[in-house]
């Protein structure tokens, strides 16, 4: 049995993990039309907290109307939406309860916002408009203001999400970010918006509440030189608990070929971490999986598919550390009895291979 798993993980602002397994934050368009918690909702996430899950980590939160990224999404835009919020954080009490904080920005889909969806700059594909700066500062300050309904509602702490092409990665990126103000051009000023999020949000917050960030590795306009020196930054700052690097695959190499001949998570690893923790994300399904990112020195694991096809994956694990995971394609019916809604199994239904 590697005894690492199943060791507890202390963070800087007090907080602490029972083990090493984290429920990684997934889609699953099962919230009300208004962003509002629903039973399904309850009923997902507190089975992973009953099923051992050290970190259970909401959904992406919306913290803007405007910034809603698919329908039945959590929201966390506004005060109306704390009894259903305080109703999620009173199910999570037994495990370290995240909310994940986000904005889809151009991603945002016409129909579901009702409006132009809005971005760093103007953005053709999608139609979507350019903020402006007085729309910089206000989406900043609801990223604020949601962590304190957060914590206002009894969660342990928020991560923001900085990944995967949503609006702090649009900001980030040299490819979609044209604009000439303090939030563009230059590096220092296309990571401003991510920056002056988290130093609000610590400032706003009470000591001890918990801040996670999460980023994409590579692409989306930033060169892995790039994300590893923000990265590197942010661990310096000593604002953040922890880093959750969605690698998608963990056992890959970077896609650009000069960073190439070594695994895209080493770039990770190697970093300075001080006291700050390093969670990774990205196809793993087995116990085997979770065992070898110990080895290779991340300090947490987060597991998405395998979450979903084992509530108790961590439970399990502490009994039988060698136990073999079950395998997609599986039944709606046995997804059902996993604790996830009519509504996550058909949308789980839409990935390949996935629901029978």
């Amino acid at each position: 049995m590697n005894n690492l798993l199943n060791s507890p993980l202390t963070f800087l602002s007090g907080h602490g993990m029972k083990n090493r397994f984290a429920l990684a934050p997934m889609t699953n368009h099962q919230c009300a039309e208004d962003g509002s918690v629903t039973d399904g909702e309850v009923k997902w996430l507190s089975m992973r907290a009953e099923g051992g899950f050290g970190l259970v980590m909401t959904c992406a939160a919306h913290v803007s109307k405007i910034g809603q990224g698919f329908p039945g999404q959590l929201g966390v835009f506004s005060d109306d939406l704390l009894p259903g919020m305080k109703r999620l954080a009173d199910s999570l009490k037994d495990t370290f309860s995240v909310v994940q904080l986000h904005h889809a920005g151009i991603r945002s889909p016409h129909e579901v916002i009702g409006e132009r969806s809005v971005g760093p700059s103007d953005h053709e594909e999608t139609d979507s408009r350019a903020m402006s700066y007085a729309e910089v500062k206000a989406v900043i300050q609801d990223f604020i203001d949601a962590a304190v309904r957060s914590q206002d509602a009894g969660f342990d702490g928020v991560e923001i999400h900085g990944a995967h092409s949503y609006l702090l990665t649009q900001f980030m990126s040299t490819e979609l970010n044209h604009r000439d103000d303090e939030y563009g051009g230059s590096y220092e000023n296309r990571t401003r918006i991510v920056r002056e999020i988290i130093a609000g949000v610590k400032s706003a917050c009470k000591s001890g509440f918990s801040i996670g960030l999460r980023l994409s590795p590579e692409g989306n306009g930033m060169s892995l030189t790039e994300v590893t020196k923000f990265c590197q930054e942010m661990i310096d700052q000593g604002d953040i608990d922890y880093l959750d690097i969605s690698l998608w695959d963990c056992f890959k190499e970077p896609e650009d070929e000069k960073y190439q001949g070594r695994t895209l998570l080493s770039y990770f690893t190697e970093l300075d971490r001080k006291d700050v923790k390093l969670g990774v994300a990205g196809k793993l399904y087995q116990p085997q999986d979770c065992d070898a990112m110990m080895e290779h020195g991340v300090d947490f694991v987060m597991l998405g598919r395998a979450a979903i096809l084992h509530h108790d994956f961590p439970n399990r694990y502490q009994e039988d550390s060698k136990f073999t995971a079950t395998r997609a394609p599986v039944s709606a019916a046995y997804l059902k009895q996993e604790g996830l809604s009519e509504a996550f199994v058909n949308y789980m239904s839409g990935w390949v291979g996935f629901v029978e």
